[in-house]
């Protein structure tokens, strides 16, 4: 054998398969010295159908108990059958994968599955101390260089790299389950620092706190930072987001602006979409777009007057159409079923919370605006951007994060097969705006939004990385598309379930062990690694800013700063840490 082979001695085995079945191996051990010091999630090996294979598992249970067996070859002349109290330890493995030693004309080669079961009366091995290490350094050499995103080191043996598929983690999807204090902020913080090293990384992160704001300052940041803009916005910020009203489709408008369970809703989607419309054609042709003018649709994102759109449906609902005799007048169609929707449309209109809606300014009306919004955010030139939406209200952040995730994926979907870069987007605090449970008619728009993206967007090159505190909160459509799970401490029993009904079976074992994971300690599940398996994270170079602050110690520290208080205060009333 090479040095890089793993080797089984006879000599050395652990034990010999007595019970096989499609979800587990089950092993009684012959060396009972060595099984004791091994645990739960030890790596063993079986000997497969042929002397090079070997059927690699992790051990998921252990039994100890005791046996009456027949001592048939000391029968007493009287017929007495004497009987000896004999110790059986069982192990119970879950399968993983397959390690040939030769397979065709390749040597050492390891891959997920097993094309066939250990026989009864196998031999098995616990995989540690040289072999271990051989067989993690065979894991990191097999993927190909340019596709090696490395997270940390294997908990089984800290000298060996975890290393994971960069394309199978990001194309098909991903979860970064964790509760608060586990490590996931710096998970996500690790991963963009690694992705920050490739020629054109293009990942937006949708950042609700302002966590990620560390990583897009100093000399070298690794991302480029933008926020929504906030009731407090100064006009000159030129990393201020706004999304324009126009940008709005029709779901997305009537879910914000009607309420369908007044009697006069349909007449006021009717109208509310007429006018658009008409407003929207009348600036295609002023601007002088006028083949755009005989194509574009009402979900078409074209600048119109909101004003104009406010007035129009004010004159409709106080409408006087001439009556059926001369001279008479009598209301309009619409006459008084509309004075609902404009009233909200005021409200609407002069509540600052929306201003980055319906307060923009100017320049975002220009029709070229758009242009320079799908630069920035879905460009390669910012790198990785990080989206700060802290200051906006949490009552309308479903609605915020939803049009952007919509306006980003559509710009990508009409974008031309052979010139579209990949774009990740990481939805950090995912369970505030992808809810599991009831929502209300704007946040199911939202949600319509990235259950698209879930089910669709690999087709397009864009992918999701969900990152969440309570999965048990997170809509069950998206989580069932990731096939990739970063899952680090989780003490809640929902939250754990959840995770659980999304592993197969034969992984049960493995997630047993999620409320008992370190602080930087996840188990890596999914198409992106080879082999499921418990690893400590790296630390990132550059820290978000979501440590747990150290109460008992801090108390012990300096006192409180009035000045503070008073400046918290006025941002507060400013809505604006700015």
């Amino acid at each position: 054998m090479t040095d890089s082979a793993l080797e089984f001695p006879q000599e050395a085995a652990l034990g010999r398969v007595f019970r096989v079945d499609t979800a587990s191996v089950w092993a009684e051990a012959v060396d009972h010295e060595r099984l004791t010091r091994i645990g739960v999630g030890s790596l063993i090996a079986f000997q497969g159908s042929n002397p090079s294979e070997f059927l690699v598992g992790m051990l998921d249970r252990v039994t100890r108990d005791l046996q009456e067996e027949a001592l048939l070859d000391e029968i007493s002349p009287d017929g007495d059958v004497p009987v000896e109290i004999r110790q059986r330890d069982l192990l119970r493995v879950v399968l993983l994968g397959t390690y040939r030693t030769v397979d065709g004309t390749r040597k050492n080669t390891f891959k997920r599955g097993a094309d066939s079961y250990p026989l009864v009366e196998s031999l098995c091995w616990v995989i540690d101390g040289p072999n271990l290490q051989r067989l993690m350094g065979l894991l990191a050499r097999q993927l190909e260089p340019e596709k090696r995103l490395r997270l940390g080191t294997f908990v089984a043996d800290r000298t060996a790299e975890a290393v994971a598929d960069g394309d199978r983690l990001f194309q098909r999807h991903a979860a970064l389950l964790g509760s608060t204090g586990s490590g996931k902020s710096w998970a996500v913080a690790l991963i963009l620092e690694r992705a920050k090293s490739l020629s054109h990384p293009n990942l937006v992160v949708f950042d609700m706190h302002g966590e990620y704001t560390p990583l897009t300052e100093g000399d070298a940041p690794i991302a480029r930072a933008f926020h929504i803009a906030g009731p407090g916005q100064t006009p000159d910020d030129d990393h201020a987001l706004y999304l324009p009203w126009w940008l709005l489709n029709q779901e997305e408008m009537q879910a914000l602006l009607l309420d369908r369970s007044e009697e006069n809703a349909p007449n006021q989607a009717a109208r509310l979409t007429h006018h658009v419309r008409e407003l929207k054609r009348e600036q295609l042709l002023a601007d002088g777009k006028t083949e755009l003018a005989g194509r574009f649709t009402v979900d078409s994102p074209v600048p119109y007057d909101l004003t104009g759109l406010v007035g129009r449906l004010a004159a409709d609902d106080i409408e006087m159409v001439p009556g059926a005799r001369a001279g008479t007048e009598k209301q309009g169609p619409f006459h008084g079923r509309l004075t609902r929707l404009v009233g909200r449309m005021e409200a609407r209109v002069s509540d600052r919370r929306y201003g980055f809606m319906f307060d923009p300014p100017t320049n975002h009306l220009a029709y070229d605006w758009l242009h320079d919004f799908a630069r920035r955010l879905l460009g390669t030139a910012p790198g990785i951007k990080v989206v700060d939406f802290s200051e906006v209200p949490s009552d309308v952040l479903p609605i915020v994060v939803g049009v952007m995730a919509r306006v980003l994926y559509e710009i990508h979907f009409w974008t031309a097969e052979d010139e579209r870069t990949p774009v990740t987007l990481v939805c950090d605090e995912a369970h505030l705006y992808l809810p599991a449970g009831n929502a209300g008619a704007a946040d199911l728009r939202a949600l319509d939004s990235f259950e698209r993206i879930a089910k669709e967007g690999r087709k397009y090159g864009i992918s999701l990385l969900v990152v969440s505190q309570r999965p048990s909160d997170v809509s069950r459509t998206v989580l069932s598309q990731c096939n990739n799970f970063i899952a680090l401490r989780l003490t809640n029993d929902q939250d754990q379930a959840v995770v659980k009904r999304l592993m197969p079976d034969s992984m049960e074992g493995l997630t047993a062990a999620l409320p008992l994971l370190d602080v930087g300690e996840a188990l890596i599940l999914g198409d992106a690694i080879i082999l499921p398996t418990r690893i400590r994270l790296d630390a990132p170079k550059v820290k978000p800013t979501s440590a747990t602050r150290n109460f008992w110690t801090e108390w012990n520290g300096a006192p409180v700063d009035d000045d503070a208080l008073i400046a918290a205060v006025e941002a507060m009333r400013t809505q604006s840490r700015r």
